[in-house]
């Protein structure tokens, strides 16, 4: 990586905020979500609600320090792996509300079919670009398809 390897806190502290900001918006916009969850029927596995904010915590440390990997790179692939990595994150903040805030079940599944393959070529970028980029966004895809199947068997219980 030559210059790259050397760990620039300033860039590293930014790339970790903005992932850890946009969760928090998230949640700020849906704020009361985890009562509306505790009062729906839920699949089976389905988790309690306080490991949500736990697992995305993670989640979005490992996003920021596999974006920070990404910018830090002198790839030809850096800017359009970013800016995929900044829809998938757009999309991210809008999910909850949909599915939350306007109960809207059926779309907020369809909405969270287009995260996942903005994350799938996200990912794919990450991974052209940094090996340990791309293995770090893997519990994210893995967490998303266990999210859409939560999501399209609540929609399919409570309809």
């Amino acid at each position: 990586m030559g210059k790259s390897a050397v760990i620039r806190l300033k860039p590293l502290v930014i790339s970790l905020l903005i992932p850890l900001v946009a969760g928090g918006l998230s949640g700020i916009l849906t704020s009361g979500s985890m009562q509306l969850y505790q009062s729906i029927k839920k699949p089976p596995l389905s988790p309690p609600g306080w490991v949500f904010p736990v697992v995305w915590t993670v989640l979005y440390l490992c996003m920021g320090i596999a974006a920070y990997l990404i910018s830090a790179s002198e790839s030809v692939y850096k800017g359009r792996a970013l800016v995929l990595y900044g829809a998938q994150l757009v999309v991210n903040v809008l999910w909850p509300v949909f599915y939350f805030t306007l109960e809207w079940r059926l779309f907020s599944f369809a909405w969270l079919v287009l995260l996942i393959v903005l994350v799938l070529a996200t990912t794919f970028y990450f991974f052209r670009i940094s090996k340990t980029a791309g293995y770090l966004m893997l519990p994210y895809i893995l967490w998303l398809l266990f999210a859409g199947y939560l999501n399209l068997a609540t929609w399919l219980l409570n309809r």
